[in-house]
């Protein structure tokens, strides 16, 4: 017997999990064995003979979709005494709640660390029994990795898993096949990994975490590798608040997201299709709206990081302003939640292609391919069609270019009739709001960019409240065109 201590509890540690586990492995030949020796069958083995599962595999989960101010910070496997006592006390300080993927012969052997989490608030999830290398392994292995982890966190702790991880976050189908067999709502892998494997100082993963931080996201880091990691709390912490996200366990990101629907299920998602019969095809170029009423759309085109593009969509939010987005799709669709929060901020979105390519220089062929994969791209992130306006990368296009645009479905071009050259970082907030309100008349279509690195942020502000102070309305580019 031994003792292990964690906050102000001492207790002896139950090695009653860890032989019930270890008996059950013996017949599998995981347990004291070598993985090249799984496989080798005996009597026994044959009398408990798992079944392959053949229903639907359970769902994989590298993010969460969401448009929601949230991402999830967890962590796999079990440090010492030590290391998780200071981990814990990080995490309070910053008051973030986080998810851990204990290992189940952790939980085993030191079950008072994994109660520990769960009094701090904490939510427990199943890393397998003894962190294997799935890929490695068959159907009836990993089946009895992820039953015996789940067994004994449920004996140790009281908490029943419903999510999966595996050691590396790799997911196969037989992982998969597993866990539904065993009724777990998922196999949870990640979207920001800061790889601290690799022995990175604090300031480094934090960085790295800060870079890639998005709504929805799950971060993966580990507690038994790299002591920086508990250092690298605060740093993760700050990147948080700077963006105005929270850290949230993942039952509650999952439960606060939604499901994506299939791109087939989602109507409009063929309204872009190739068509080579361009001859005849009829387009407008829409660059302001003739009228003398005092309304403007304000668009906003390409893509940016999570920090530059919320903070620009709070200040829409500040204002009571709504703007026109036009995405590259490319961005999107490493980054999909980003677009659906436009949405689900009253804005409109709409294509800016792809590649975002010099459209002029492209084949009819490659201009259409380009242009489609944009349009399902966009609808499959924010789960309905966009506004069907095409806005050419760069402004360049000629009438040949506009034809095969519009006969692969998008008549009507938008341009603009105020530009400030914001995409350019020598153009300072100061000139960003002169352009503007020098160029600015009724039913002008105002363009700026969700760059990183560039000073439109800054000078937004101030461009909405002089506009308003004149007397402007802001309106989605949509609803300045006439039908």
């Amino acid at each position: 017997m031994t003792t292990t201590r964690i906050g102000h509890k001492q207790r002896w540690i139950p090695w009653g999990a860890l032989l019930v586990a270890s008996s059950l492995l013996v017949g599998c030949q995981i347990w004291g064995g070598s993985q090249e020796t799984v496989g080798k069958t005996s009597n026994q083995d044959a009398a408990q003979t798992i079944p392959h599962y053949t229903g639907e595999k359970s769902k994989v989960i590298p993010f969460v979709y969401t448009g929601r101010k949230e991402l999830s910070l967890t962590f796999n496997g079990m440090g010492d005494v030590v290391t998780m006592k200071r981990l814990l006390d990080e995490l309070d300080k910053y008051q973030i709640k986080a998810t851990f993927f204990l290992p189940g012969m952790r939980v085993a052997e030191e079950p008072d660390i994994a109660l520990e989490i769960l009094n701090r608030g904490h939510e427990i999830e199943n890393n397998t029994l003894s962190q294997l290398d799935v890929t490695k392994l068959g159907y009836e292995q990993i089946y009895k990795e992820i039953q015996l982890g789940n067994e004994v966190i449920q004996k140790q702790t009281g908490v029943t898993p419903r999510y999966v991880r595996t050691k590396s976050g790799d997911v196969t189908d037989e992982v998969r096949l597993a866990a539904a067999a065993l009724g777990m709502k998922g196999v949870v892998s990640y979207n920001i990994n800061p790889k601290d494997r690799d022995m990175k100082d604090a300031k480094t993963i934090g960085e790295y975490v800060a870079r890639f931080m998005t709504r929805g996201g799950i971060i993966s880091m580990n507690t038994d590798i790299n002591p920086e990691v508990v250092n690298s709390i605060a740093y993760i912490a700050q990147a948080a608040k700077d963006i105005g996200y929270k850290l949230v366990p993942l039952g509650q990101l999952v439960a606060n997201g939604g499901e994506r629907k299939p791109l087939e299920q989602i109507p409009g998602y063929d309204a872009a299709k190739i068509n080579p019969d361009t001859k005849n095809a009829a387009y407008r170029f829409i660059n302001r709206l003739e009228t003398n009423e005092p309304k403007i759309a304000l668009t906003f085109d390409d893509w940016g990081t999570d920090k530059t593009v919320t903070k620009v969509l709070d200040i829409l939010e500040q204002h009571d302003v709504v703007a026109t987005f036009f995405l590259r799709a490319k961005g999107v669709e490493a980054n999909p939640n980003l677009a659906r929060a436009m949405v689900e901020g009253g804005h409109d979105v709409a294509n800016h292609s792809y590649s975002h390519q010099v459209i002029t220089k492209l084949t009819p062929e490659e201009l259409q391919q380009d242009l489609v994969k944009a349009h399902r791209v966009i609808t499959e992130a924010i789960q309905q069609q966009p506004v069907m306006l095409f806005r050419p990368p760069t402004g360049v296009i000629n009438e040949e270019a506009a034809k095969v645009i519009a006969a692969a479905g998008y008549r009507d071009i938008a341009m603009y009739d105020v530009t400030t050259l914001d995409w350019d970082s020598r153009n300072s907030a100061e000139d960003i709001v002169n352009g503007v309100m020098e160029q600015t008349r009724n039913g002008s279509i105002i363009l700026l960019h969700i760059l990183d690195d560039i000073h439109t942020v800054e000078a937004l502000p101030t461009v909405i409240e002089r506009l308003k102070a004149k007397g402007y309305t802001f309106v989605k580019m949509a609803d300045l065109i006439p039908d």
